[in-house]
């Protein structure tokens, strides 16, 4: 996969455009709503594009990459990772033409969803909810909220139609126009300036196997009718948000359904709510990268040696995937999955480099996900600012026997030891290149049983390499 060098250069022009007129009361449902999801990185590079449109205006003039560096004072990779999450979030949507000699962007921003499409989004809000919480997302509904006007009894309508108040004029009057009926129609090439409706995140409906969900209908009588496209819309959208799968989903259609056979959209995010919320102890989904960026993989060419396949998989796998394969497909359980959900968060660490840090951590403490000591490393990483796989691999090579002594540390009680410590643990396939040698008193030879489980484990990496 490319990387960032390879999509922009600091040469490179673009030019910035608006989707319809940006309002001032854009700004706050920028910072409210959406910054917290993106990050201050993201807000700041929407900002600073839109302040390149001048007021009441759609185009801005061509500028380079170099100046924006400059303006935003944020390098070529963090711009274009930002850029991504713009794209994903739908604030920002990039169009790109490239001649023999130069590569010019149009950089389209897109107009946040008002507070209440918002609010009512369906995977916006859950995420949003899950990242501030319950007092503070509250907090924010009373922001973008007011007291509705009071229309009871004791309140008549009176307002006037058009009709009531003007006439039309006699078809005579019209004559003048009959000359002028070309300055009427839109000219080629120009739109009028005004504002553009904003959609909410859409998932693509092919993502979802409507074909298997389908076949499980039929067997329960439930007509393919129902599932119009807007209903395939909203259930696309569920399925990512809370990683459903189609069985799972007929399940949940089915008590959506109402008396004529239609399936309440309301019901059915209700119900998959509830579901959620049950598998996992009232928890929401959180908004996280399921995979490493394409701007933070190094392993662009196509992998040849097992260092470099092992490499490609922690790149293109996510942590929850991670865990499942070091599990033999079995469900991780939630305490582990909120040991990563926290260092993901905590630490700032992207997804590769969470999965080095399991794949590390658990061969290195007998499967075991232990939270001080993931915690430890994750807080080591991050102020060394880890960033790709390979420099997680590097580092946790380096730092093997420091790492080493925390759990011999751990286990003595927080005491420290004077005593060489013995490699006698499992360690993963890519450790094995530059790890320390063994000591003259190894005792794995005679160990039978720990062979048999180090043997087990290397023909599960050996697997996942294929």
């Amino acid at each position: 996969m490319a990387q960032h060098w390879q999509e922009i250069l600091p040469i490179d022009r673009y030019i910035v455009s608006a989707h319809g007129l940006l309002h001032d009361y854009d700004r706050k449902v920028l910072t409210f709503l959406y910054q917290p999801l993106i990050g201050s990185s993201c807000f700041s590079l929407y900002m600073t594009l839109w302040a390149e449109v001048e007021e009441n205006r759609l185009w801005s003039d061509s500028s380079t990459h170099h100046l924006l560096m400059n303006v935003s004072g944020m390098n070529l990779k963090e711009i274009y990772e930002a850029r991504l999450k713009l794209e994903g979030i739908g604030l920002l949507k990039t169009f790109v033409k490239t001649d023999a000699e130069e590569r010019s962007f149009i950089y389209e921003l897109q107009p946040p969803l008002s507070p209440e499409q918002f609010f009512l989004d369906g995977m916006l809000n859950i995420y949003l909810y899950r990242k501030i919480g319950k007092n503070h997302f509250a907090r924010l509904k009373r922001f973008f909220s007011d007291q509705q006007i009071p229309k009871d009894q004791e309140y008549l309508n009176i307002t006037k139609a058009f009709q009531d108040v003007f006439i039309s004029a006699v078809p005579g009057s019209f004559q003048y126009l009959q000359n002028v009926t070309s300055e009427l129609e839109p000219v080629p090439g120009e739109q009028i300036i005004g504002r553009r409706d904003q959609k909410g995140i859409q998932i693509d409906v092919n993502s979802f196997d409507f074909d298997l969900l389908q076949a499980g209908l039929n067997e329960s009588l439930v007509p393919s009718k129902s599932l119009t496209p807007k209903v395939k819309e909203v259930i696309s959208n569920l399925a990512f948000l809370y990683q459903i799968d189609a069985i799972q989903m007929k399940n949940i259609i089915l008590s959506a359904l109402n008396e004529s056979s239609e399936i309440d959209i309301e019901e059915l995010r209700k119900g998959a709510r509830d579901w959620y919320q049950y598998v996992n102890y009232d928890q929401l989904p959180n908004l996280v990268e399921r995979t490493q960026p394409v701007a933070m993989q190094v392993q662009i060419t196509e992998p040849r040696t097992k260092e470099e396949k092992l490499i490609r998989y922690l790149e293109t796998t996510s942590p929850l995937r991670v865990l499942k394969d070091l599990s033999g497909g079995a469900e991780p359980s939630k305490s582990d999955i909120q040991i990563i959900e926290e260092v993901m968060f905590k630490q700032k660490l992207l997804p590769g480099v969470i999965n080095v840090l399991v794949q590390f951590a658990m061969l290195r403490t007998d499967m075991k996900l232990t939270k001080g000591y993931v915690e430890k490393i994750a807080s080591h990483w991050a102020r060394k600012q880890i960033k790709t796989v390979k420099e997680a691999m590097e580092l946790a090579k380096s730092e093997y026997r420091t790492y080493l002594g925390w759990t011999e540390n751990k286990k003595s009680g927080g005491k420290t030891t004077k005593t060489k410590p013995i490699r006698s643990e499992l360690l993963p396939d890519w450790f094995d290149e530059e790890a320390p040698k063994k000591t003259e008193t190894t005792q794995i030879e005679n160990n039978t049983e720990f062979e048999a489980k180090k043997r087990e484990i290397e023909e599960m990496l050996k697997a996942l390499d294929e």
